[in-house]
């Protein structure tokens, strides 16, 4: 499998994972698991057919290790990013010091005036390095990195999550704990 057939497998994944596992026939269960056998069936049947191995190469290969396995193998999801209603069964996790969070520019005044919101997912995404969330805010215009007071809103009662794949999950930033970097 080539770079461009694995990244447009992991779009596609991450598609019907995340937001959309109607478009081809499956259901998630409450924690956004799919049987592996189920989900190459139904991407057969849609005409996208994918090869387990060809599946384990995506998960294994990508960069953002965006889905994870079940511990016997039988059970994908994707690790974070849900519009659909699922439950990652995550822990509450203390979070580090600081948090930061990739954007745009053209959205600071609303960001500065309401916060950080979920939009359309379930929880607002930050990440543990200015990097990463570089690349983030990259991918819709030029980057603006924020920072959270992350330290600040634990002891003030919000409560953070971390995904398997080093996302950091939260309700909401209000705009009190929000800075440029």
């Amino acid at each position: 499998m080539d770079e461009k057939q694995t990244v447009r497998v992991s779009k596609r994944l991450s598609r019907i994972l995340r937001h959309d596992p109607g478009s081809v026939g499956i259901t998630l269960d409450g924690a956004g698991w799919v049987g592996v056998d189920a989900l190459l069936a139904a991407l057969a049947r849609h005409g996208r057919a994918v090869s387990r191995a060809e599946l384990d190469h995506v998960v294994e290969t990508n960069n953002k290790r965006r889905f994870a396995f079940s511990e016997d193998g039988l059970s994908i999801r994707a690790s974070q990013g849900h519009t659909v209603d699922v439950d990652l069964g995550l822990p509450p996790s203390d979070p580090p010091a600081v948090l930061y969070h990739g954007t745009t520019g053209r959205v600071l005044d609303a960001i500065f005036h309401e916060g950080l919101r979920p939009m359309a997912r379930r929880d607002v995404h930050l990440s543990a390095d200015t990097e990463t969330a570089t690349r983030v805010g990259s991918r819709h215009g030029r980057p603006v990195v924020l920072l959270v007071d992350a330290a600040a809103m634990a002891r003030d009662g919000h409560v953070f999550r971390v995904s398997a794949n080093g996302v950091w999950l939260t309700d909401a930033v209000p705009p009190a704990y929000l800075r440029k970097a």
